[in-house]
């Protein structure tokens, strides 16, 4: 089926091929009429055009394929130079010509329209030059009045178009980040609304689990052979309570207090809490920072982020290795990049990073990345994960600055 990106409905597609044929076949009993209905080589020549293009058009939206889009170019654009060379004294087949580049463009497709702007930019020049070497003022009126006339708007229409394609691409691909963001946005709050419904009716038998096992705990009738494994459970239990905190925090946005943090002691203070965990492997981290720079956020998740990304990239380092953290500022945004050369990630992983429930660790559930997505997109920053495997991981995070007095 035809492709929505191309026209809104199937119908509203018919209805324009069907017009756009009974023109072209309109044009062919004209042509009929002025030949004196004889049935003449060109005359049939261009019925086997229109016949070839009505084709096309009609399988079209059953047949999409780059073979069918580029025989619809080539016999539109041999139908165009056609018309051209059969009435050379009529401006409108020139017309045509120029706006031959416009056909791929309804595709979206550029390499396609590329090509087609090349080749009707250098058949078209080809045939302009022919005329002025030749004396065809009888019969090409129009371009003899004026070659280096013609020759000028017409490079200039071809110039016009590829600008009008740059920048349909460019509509194009800001409407697919767009989109990849509604995506994100719709993933997060999804995620938020199973946390919403589900956290609060698992906590509470489980604080009443834990709750007894610590009653019993303290209770000297029973064996120690069993009490030995309360401790186990316990922890069990600790790590459900993590989880489900994790979620609570993915549900509907909470109104926090934000403030303006200073970004240099922020991330002191996050390494501090975070050397003795890394020194047990020896793993060093350093701080480079260009200057003092302040955002607008709350402080106990601003921690919480860089926590999380600072812990991921300890957990994926190799014993001595040493973690980066660059904070440097580009026009109104600081950034903050966390460069580690651990184990890194494939595509596939990268492109899976963020998703709920997927972990690289074993006991990962996916949902400290899913916070941190939050959290910057919470107060207008952005995330950004380069990866290779064997090399290292790159995390970009950002943040709109605020500008103080003084």
């Amino acid at each position: 089926m035809i492709d929505n990106e191309f026209l809104p409905s199937i119908k509203l597609y018919r209805l324009i091929i069907s017009l756009l044929i009974i023109l072209m076949s309109a044009g062919l009993v004209l042509i009929y009429e002025e030949d004196g209905r004889i049935i003449s080589l060109s005359l049939v020549f261009q019925f086997l055009f229109v016949a070839c293009i009505a084709f096309l058009l009609i399988i079209f939206p059953n047949k999409d394929s780059i073979n069918v889009r580029a025989a619809i170019t080539f016999f539109m654009s041999a139908y165009f130079f056609f018309m051209f060379l059969r009435f050379p004294d009529r401006f409108a087949s020139l017309l045509l010509i120029s706006f031959i580049p416009v056909i791929p463009i309804l595709f979206l497709h550029t390499r396609l329209f590329y090509v087609t702007l090349l080749s009707n930019i250098t058949i078209t020049v080809s045939i302009i030059i022919y005329l002025m070497m030749y004396d065809t003022r009888s019969i090409h009126t129009y371009t003899y009045l004026d070659y280096y006339g013609v020759a000028i708007n017409f490079l200039g229409t071809q110039l016009m178009l590829l600008f009008l394609f740059l920048l349909f691409q460019k509509k194009m691909k800001d409407q697919e980040l767009y989109y990849v963001q509604v995506k994100e946005d719709e993933k997060l709050r999804t995620t938020g609304q199973l946390a919403a419904a589900v956290a609060h009716e698992i906590r509470n038998p489980i604080t009443v689990v834990k709750g007894f096992i610590q009653l019993h705990e303290n209770d000297h009738s029973i064996p120690e052979h069993i009490k030995k494994h309360y401790k186990l459970m316990l922890d069990e239990l600790q790590a459900a309570e993590t989880v489900i905190s994790d979620f609570l925090s993915l549900a509907k946005p909470v109104e926090t207090k934000t403030e303006i943090v200073s970004v240099n002691p922020s991330l002191h203070t996050v390494m501090d809490l975070l050397n003795t965990y890394a020194s047990v492997d020896t793993i060093h981290i350093e701080l480079e920072i260009e200057n003092e720079y302040k955002i607008q956020c709350n402080i106990l998740e601003f921690k919480q982020l860089f926590v999380n990304l600072l812990k991921n990239a300890i957990e994926a380092s190799h014993h001595g290795d040493t973690i980066r953290v660059k904070v440097t500022s580009e026009k109104d945004i600081v950034k903050i990049v966390i460069v580690d050369s651990g184990s890194g990630m494939n595509r596939e992983q990268l492109e899976r990073i963020g998703t709920p429930f997927y972990s690289l660790k074993a006991k990962g559930t996916g949902l400290g990345l899913m916070i941190c997505y939050n959290i910057v997109q919470k107060y207008n920053g952005t995330i950004n994960f380069w990866s290779e495997e064997g090399i290292g991981t790159e995390v970009t995070v950002t943040f709109p600055i605020v500008k103080t007095d003084g």
